[in-house]
């Protein structure tokens, strides 16, 4: 806790900040950081342009698969036939 303490005033110092910041470790703590970071994006970037591509494929099975089983139990219907209107006992077609 007194640590705690500690290091937000120390870190409070715009003073300390900006000499921590010209530092030679913390630059190349930063430029690595950034380099990983912009790695990371790149390669999210690569892997949606790829997910799309598989996506659009799924889709396009599922829905293939979808049309493939309506039409063995005979979809569409004809008018005035199958489970919607005038199906029910009373009403009217």
């Amino acid at each position: 806790m007194v640590l705690r303490r500690v290091l937000f005033a120390l870190l409070s110092n715009p003073r300390l900040i900006e000499k921590l910041s010209e530092s030679r470790p913390i630059r190349a703590a930063a430029r690595l950081t950034a380099g990983a970071i912009t790695r990371k994006q790149l390669g999210a970037a690569q892997s949606l342009r790829g997910l799309g591509t598989r996506l659009s494929r799924l889709r396009d099975a599922f829905l293939g698969e979808l049309k493939d089983g309506a039409r063995a139990r005979g979809w569409p219907w004809p008018l005035g036939r199958g489970p919607g209107r005038g199906s029910r006992p009373g009403a009217t077609p």
